[in-house]
C-alpha cells in the first residue's frame, strides 16, 4: 500500500510517501525565522504552512518516484497541536482524499512519536513503556499492542522541552535551546549545582518542570549572571551540565521505576528531546541490565510526517471497521483533538 501523509502540527510542513512501512521519502521544512521571536507564532506558522504544503507534497512525490495516482492511502495529523496549523494540513489531506477517493486516515500526534520507534526498520516488541518528550508533552505510557495504549504518567505543568527552551532564554540562548544545552552541557561539570527534582504525590509517574525552571532563574538572580563582568564560557557550560543532569535523571528514574513496577523490559524513547545526547547515553546503560531500549534515528525525533505515514498505515490495516476511513464519515470526526482520548 502507498501512502502519503502530511504532518502541520506546529512549525515544521512534511510530508512523506510510504509504501506499506518503508519510508520512501520524508521531506521537512522547517520555519527556523521563528527564533527572533523567541517561540513559534501560530498565525505567522499556519501561513507559512500554507504557503509550502503544496511544494512540499510535490518534492515527496518526486523524492519517492511517485505520482498522485499512485496513492492508495493518505494520513494527516489531526491533533494536538496548533488549531490554525493543523487545519493546514488536515484539510489539504481530505481534499486530496476526496479527489482520489481513497481513504483517509486522522492520527493523533502523540500516537505518531509512540510509533516513530517503528521506522527504520526496528522495532519495539509489545508489551513496551514509552517515553514521549517534546516541546509540549511529557508521557509515560504503557503499549501492550498495536493502539492498546495506557498513559501512566504525564506533565503537570511545563513539558520537558519547554523547560530547555525557557532555561535556554534564561542563559541568554537563542530559541530553540534544547541543542544548545545539550552541546554546551558537554563542555561542562554536571555537579557544578544541584538543581531540585520535582516530585509529586498523586501520582509516582507524573511530572513537573516548572521547579527547575524556576530555581534556574533564582540562582541566575543570586550569582548575578547577568553582570557582564563574571558572565563567562566556563560559568555557562556548568551551568547547562548540572540543568541537564536533573532534567535526565528525572526523565531516567521516572521511567526506570515505571518500568519494573509493570516488569516490562522493552524501552522506547521519543519526541523532539529524544535527541539529546546525555539522555540517550544515559538510557543506553539499561542495555547492561537486560533492557531493550529503543530510540528513533534523529530524523524522526522532531515533528515529521513520516511517523504519521506509519502510524496511520497501521491504525487502517489493523482496523476492524475500515469503511470508517472512508471521507464521508470523516466529516465531523476529523478535526483537531486536544486531549489524549485516542489512547
Amino acid at each position: 500500500m502507498i501512502t502519503l501523509a502530511i504532518e502541520t502540527s506546529c512549525d515544521e510542513t512534511s510530508a512523506s510517501v510510504l509504501e506499506n512501512e518503508k519510508v520512501m521519502s520524508n521531506v521537512i521544512s522547517s520555519q527556523l525565522f521563528h527564533t527572533k521571536f523567541g517561540g513559534v507564532v501560530p498565525e505567522v506558522a499556519s501561513r507559512e504552512h500554507l504557503k509550502k504544503i503544496t511544494e512540499i507534497t510535490y518534492e515527496a512525490l518526486k523524492r519517492s518516484d511517485k505520482k498522485l495516482s499512485d496513492i492508495e492511502l493518505i494520513c494527516a495529523t489531526s491533533g494536538p497541536g496548533l488549531i490554525g496549523a493543523l487545519l493546514i494540513g488536515l484539510n489539504f489531506g481530505k481534499s486530496l482524499s476526496a479527489v482520489l477517493n481513497v481513504p483517509f486516515v486522522p492520527v493523533n500526534h502523540i500516537q505518531a512519536h509512540l510509533y516513530s520507534n517503528f521506522l527504520s526498520g526496528q522495532k519495539a516488541e509489545f508489551p513496551f513503556l514509552g517515553l514521549i518528550i517534546s516541546g509540549g508533552h511529557t508521557l509515560l505510557i504503557l503499549a501492550e499492542d498495536f493502539f492498546k495504549h495506557k498513559i501512566i504518567g504525564s506533565t503537570v505543568d511545563d513539558a520537558a522541552g519547554e523547560a530547555y527552551d525557557k532555561t535556554a532564554k534564561l542563559l541568554g540562548l537563542e530559541y530553540p535551546g534544547g541543542k544548545q544545552i545539550d552541546d554546551n552541557s558537554k563542555k561542562g561539570d554536571k555537579d557544578f549545582h544541584k538543581f531540585p527534582i520535582s516530585h509529586l504525590k498523586n501520582n509516582e509517574f507524573d511530572f513537573s518542570f516548572s521547579g527547575i525552571k524556576t530555581a534556574v532563574l533564582y540562582f541566575l538572580r543570586d550569582i548575578d549572571y547577568n553582570n557582564n563582568d563574571i558572565k563567562d564560557e566556563k560559568l555557562l557550560y556548568d551551568i547547562c551540565a548540572s540543568f541537564q543532569e536533573t532534567m535526565v535523571k528525572t526523565l531516567f528514574d521516572k521511567t526506570l521505576k515505571a518500568a519494573k513496577k509493570f516488569k516490562v523490559k522493552n524501552i522506547a524513547v521519543s519526541g523532539g528531546v529524544s535527541a539529546n545526547s546525555g539522555l540517550r547515553e544515559r538510557f543506553y546503560e539499561l542495555k547492561e541490565k537486560g533492557y531493550n531500549v529503543y530510540f528513533p534515528d534523529t530524523e524522526y525525533s522532531t515533528d515529521n510526517a513520516a511517523m504519521i505515514g506509519l502510524t496511520g498505515y497501521l491504525k487502517f490495516i489493523h482496523s476492524k471497521n475500515k469503511e470508517y476511513y472512508k471521507l464521508e464519515s470523516l466529516a465531523q470526526k476529523a478535526y483537531p483533538k486536544l486531549n489524549y482520548s485516542e489512547f
